[in-house]
């Protein structure tokens, strides 16, 4: 009869006679798996999971197989089965483990790519605000105080320092309901009362009041219809995007030019395009045209129609909320916008 101490060494030398057997087949196999996941480290989640499932197993058969000696027994028969089965089982776990890590990798990348971008935004959008509320309140501070140390006693100054403040007074209440849109737009609070709005209409409307504006800056307003379209949408707000496209144009067009407003239909969508005579967007800018307090590289020198640059990024909010959608292309001597707006009997 064996004792406790034969059998354990005799366990003891069978093991140190076949786990050098083992190590040479199963290194080579760990060896290569490794190398391969070093050439993958750059590919995806999904393919880097898979490895990592098939070298262990693929090492185990090759140590099962160098143990045996290739013989193949009904045990080893069921032993590379059972590898088969784990195989088997693994691998679409492995699968599909990493594609939702790697779609959720993705998701929280892109989140924190959009939390950065946002956050550059306020950064910038507080920093133009500040410059632009600085300006007409220091004017209006300094005009205030001229009148009440007596600096300006004349009626004639007087009248002309008290229409000044009326003007940087709507110049800032401007501002701030401008603010006050962009908020609303941002924070999903916006909620529009649709019906049906005839986009001829809208667009009268705005002409009328950016006329003022047109006039002092000496450009003249086109407005024409290839084909009548009515929308399914709010008017304020529709009526708040065609002024803001309208002022932006009219700003921008220099003396003796031309902004045009076309309407027309585009299968299942109306559409509204502002072109002007800016002289064009540089190329590198036009994505950007849209964002909170974008002005693009020219000089900044605000003037009494300037509202902090949040017209086209209110627009596009706009648009959106109407399930629309908008664009800005350079033509031959200025830029075009375009609105795109679904019919209201498609």
């Amino acid at each position: 009869m064996i004792s406790a101490d034969e059998s354990f060494q005799q366990l003891l030398a069978h093991l140190l006679h076949i786990l050098p057997v083992a190590a040479a087949l199963v290194l080579p196999v760990v060896l290569a798996g490794g190398l391969l996941l070093r050439v993958l480290r750059g590919g995806s989640l999904t393919t880097t999971m898979t490895v990592l499932v098939l070298v262990p197993v693929a090492g185990l058969v090759a140590g099962i197989l160098g143990v045996a000696g290739f013989m193949f027994t009904d045990t080893l028969t069921t032993t590379l089965l059972v590898c088969l089965l784990v195989t088997l089982v693994t691998v679409p776990v492995a699968v599909v483990y990493g594609r939702h890590v790697g779609r959720r990798s993705v998701w929280e990348r892109e989140a924190r790519e959009r939390e950065r971008a946002a956050e550059a935004a306020r950064r910038e959008l507080v920093a133009w605000i500040s410059h632009d509320l600085r300006t007409p309140l220091a004017g209006i501070r300094a005009m205030a105080e001229a009148l009440a140390d007596g600096v300006v006693a004349d009626h004639r100054g007087v009248t002309g320092y008290a229409t000044r403040i009326g003007s940087e007074t709507r110049r800032l209440s401007g501002m701030v309901d401008d603010l006050f849109e962009l908020s609303r737009i941002t924070a999903g609070a916006l909620r529009l009362d649709t019906g049906e709005v005839p986009l001829q209409e809208v667009v009268s409307d705005a002409v009328a009041t950016q006329e003022h504006l047109a006039h002092r800056k000496r450009v003249r307003v086109l407005a024409t219809t290839a084909a009548p379209a009515v929308v399914l949408g709010s008017d304020p707000e529709l009526g708040r995007v065609v002024r803001n496209l309208l002022s932006n144009a009219i700003r921008h067009t220099p003396p003796e030019g031309t902004v045009h407003v076309r309407i027309g239909a585009d299968g299942a969508d109306a559409t509204l395009t502002v072109s002007d005579a800016c002289g064009g967007i540089p190329e590198h800018e036009l994505p950007r045209v849209f964002e909170v307090a974008f002005r693009g590289t020219s000089a900044r020198t605000p003037g009494t129609e300037t509202r902090g640059g949040l017209g086209l990024a209110i627009a596009k909010g706009l648009v959106e909320a109407h399930r629309g959608r908008i664009s800005a292309r350079n033509h031959d001597d200025g830029c075009c916008f375009e609105v795109r707006l679904p019919l209201a009997h498609a």
